[in-house]
C-alpha cells in the first residue's frame, strides 16, 4: 500500500525522505504509466523539482516546510498555473495568454509544502461527467481501462486511483468531484459552496462552482482540506444519520443495497427520508447551469463557435438561448428547496445517498440506464449529485468497500459548514471496514 499523505509529509519533515527524490519518482511513474489512462495533460518536471528543492532546503535549515511537506499533487486543467495557459480542457485555449500567477488554491498548497507535478484532463469547460475530451482524449478508469473514469474532474481522480499521485485537486459544479470519486473508488470533497478559494480557477457556473481534493483515505482528504483553509475542530455529540430515499434510491446498481445495509447495521438501523421535488431541483440546476455557462461563453460562441467541442458547443448554445424568466423561476425554487433540506437537517446531521447510480460505463458504450432508457453518461452521471450542489451543501464522497469489484461510492451530505462532522463519520465508517479506497 502506498504511504498516506500524512506519512509522506512526516517523512519529508523528519528528513527520512527528500522531496526531490519523491518528485523524481512520481515524474518517472507518470511517464511510464499514464499512457494507459490519459489523465495528465502537462507534466511539469522543472517546476516540481524546483518546489521540491525549496522544501528540502527548509528542512535542512530546520524550518517547518508545511502541512503537506513534499507531497506531490496535480490539478485539474482549469487551475491557473503561473506561466501556463489555463485551458479549462479546451483545445482552443492551448495558445491563450499564460496565467500571471498561480490560482489561490495552488498558492496555498505551495505554502503548505506540496509539490505541483502535473495538470490533469477534464471535460471541455467542465461541461460533462465523463472526461471525454475532443482535444486531449478520453481519460480511462484505472480499475478497468475499457471504462470511463467519470468527470469532469476525471484526470484528477484517475491519477490518484492509479497510484500515480497521492493527491489532486478538482472542481465540482454538479457532481464533477463526486462522480469520478465514485467511479474510481476514491474519497473526494465538494465543500460548502463558497468556502474554498476560487481565485484563479477558470469559472463555469458561479452559482454552483466549488473546488476540492481527491485522496485515498478519509484522513488524507481531511488533511488536504485543512491545507486549503478548512478548519478541523472536532464535532461534539452523537451523529444522527438518515438515508435519502425516493429519487436517491431509484435506478441504482444492486451493489448499493449490500453496502448501505452494512452501514445501517453498524449504526443499529437508519431511517429512510425524502426530500420533496428532487426531480424538479435537478431540472432547475440543469437549466441554471446551461444558462450561466451559455452566457459566459456567448462572446466566444459568436466569434469562433466551430472551435468548441461539438457536444459542448451545442449545450452552451442551447443555454444561451434560455429566457431570463426561466432562470429567475429556478432561483426562486432553489430558495424553497433549500428550506426543505434545512428542515431535514433539524432532525438529522448526515444524509447518505449514492454518488452515481452505477459502476463506470464502458468507453465504447458511454450510456447509463435510467427509468429503463439508455441515456448519455456524459450528461446524466450526475443525476444524484446535481440536486445537492444546487443548494450548496457540503458532501464527502466515500468509496464502498468492494474488493475485486468495480467501485461504487456514497455521498455523506451535511448542512452548510459541517465538513468536520462529515469527516468524523467517514473516519468511523472507514475504521469499521465499511468504506475504503480500492486500488487496481
Amino acid at each position: 500500500m502506498s504511504p498516506s499523505i500524512a506519512q509522506i509529509a512526516a517523512d519529508v519533515r523528519g528528513g527520512r525522505r527528500s522531496a526531490v527524490s519523491l518528485a523524481e519518482e512520481v515524474i518517472a511513474r507518470i511517464r511510464a504509466e499514464d499512457g494507459r489512462y490519459g489523465a495528465v495533460t502537462r507534466l511539469l518536471p522543472e517546476r516540481a523539482l524546483a518546489e521540491a528543492a525549496a522544501v528540502d532546503a527548509k528542512v535542512a535549515r530546520g524550518e517547518d516546510p508545511g502541512l503537506l511537506a513534499g507531497v506531490p499533487y496535480g490539478v485539474k486543467d482549469l487551475f491557473g498555473v503561473a506561466g501556463l495557459p489555463t485551458t479549462a480542457g479546451a483545445g482552443m485555449l492551448r495558445d491563450a495568454p499564460p496565467a500571471k500567477s498561480d490560482a489561490e488554491a495552488v498558492a496555498r498548497y505551495k505554502a503548505a509544502g506540496a509539490v505541483l507535478v502535473a495538470t490533469l484532463n477534464m471535460d471541455e469547460y467542465a461541461y460533462g461527467f465523463a472526461t471525454i475530451n475532443a482535444a486531449y482524449g478520453t481519460t480511462r478508469n484505472p480499475h478497468d481501462p475499457a471504462r470511463l473514469c467519470g468527470g469532469s474532474s476525471g484526470g484528477s481522480a484517475a491519477v490518484v486511483a492509479a497510484g500515480l499521485l497521492p493527491l489532486s485537486l478538482g472542481s465540482d459544479t454538479n457532481g464533477s468531484i463526486r462522480v469520478p470519486a465514485s467511479l474510481c473508488g476514491l474519497y473526494g470533497l465538494k465543500p460548502t459552496h463558497g468556502t474554498l478559494p476560487m481565485g484563479g480557477v477558470f469559472p463555469f457556473v458561479d452559482s454552483f462552482d466549488d473546488i476540492g481534493p481527491f485522496a485515498a483515505s478519509a484522513a488524507d482528504l481531511k488533511l488536504a482540506w485543512e491545507a486549503l483553509g478548512g478548519t478541523a475542530a472536532a464535532p461534539a455529540g452523537a451523529i444522527r444519520v438518515a438515508r435519502l430515499g425516493g429519487w436517491f434510491a431509484a435506478n441504482l446498481d444492486s451493489g448499493f443495497d449490500e453496502g448501505i445495509d452494512a452501514i445501517a447495521g453498524h449504526l443499529g438501523g437508519i431511517p429512510m427520508v425524502e426530500l420533496p421535488e428532487v426531480g424538479r431541483a435537478r431540472s432547475a440546476a440543469f437549466m441554471m447551469t446551461a444558462a450561466e455557462g451559455g452566457a459566459r461563453h456567448l462572446p466566444e460562441l459568436r466569434h469562433r463557435a466551430m472551435e468548441f467541442d461539438p457536444q459542448v458547443r451545442d449545450r452552451l448554445l442551447a443555454g444561451a438561448m434560455l429566457p431570463a424568466s426561466a432562470y429567475f423561476t429556478a432561483e426562486r425554487f432553489r430558495a424553497w428547496f433549500r428550506a426543505q433540506a434545512d428542515a431535514l437537517f433539524e432532525r438529522y446531521d448526515i444524509l447518505i445517498a449514492p454518488s452515481a447510480p452505477t459502476v463506470a460505463p464502458l468507453v465504447d458504450d458511454p450510456n447509463i440506464t435510467i427509468d429503463g432508457k439508455r441515456i448519455p453518461a456524459r450528461a446524466h452521471l450526475g443525476i444524484l449529485a446535481q440536486p445537492l450542489s444546487f443548494i450548496g451543501l457540503p458532501v464527502v464522497a466515500v468509496p464502498l468497500k468492494r474488493p475485486g469489484q468495480l467501485p461504487l461510492g456514497l455521498q455523506l451530505v451535511g448542512a452548510p459548514g459541517t465538513e468536520n462532522r462529515l469527516f468524523a463519520f467517514a473516519e468511523e465508517l472507514e475504521a469499521a471496514g465499511l468504506i475504503g479506497a480500492t486500488h487496481p
